[in-house]
């Protein structure tokens, strides 16, 4: 039997670095690029990219709120059967993504 731990971070009351992890922080940092060893991390090219999907366990959090939308809108959702606030969601995260490319 195993035992799942599971540890959680409130980012607006972030834990206190110990003076032994400042230390270890600073001395990374003053580490230049170019001595990095990246030969067990080969890079990646834009082939790599052409094929790559989404984490499948990603999955983004709900909010429930309240909007006003055009009734016709509505119906033109509704009448494709259920699933019409999914629809509406992949629809506005389609029309989200093209405006970030655009950025």
């Amino acid at each position: 039997m195993s035992k799942i731990i599971r540890y959680t971070v409130d980012l607006n009351n972030r834990p206190v670095l110990t003076d032994e992890q400042k230390a270890e922080l600073k001395v990374l940092s003053e580490i230049p690029d170019s001595e990095i060893d990246y030969s067990d991390i080969p890079p990646l090219e834009e082939s790599f990219w052409e094929n790559a999907v989404r984490n499948p366990f990603y999955k983004p959090t709900k909010t429930s709120t309240t909007v006003r939308i055009d009734s016709d809108v509505l119906f033109w959702l509704k009448r494709q059967g259920k699933g019409y606030q999914t629809r509406l969601n992949a629809i506005l995260r389609q029309a989200m993504i093209r405006s970030l490319l655009q950025e």
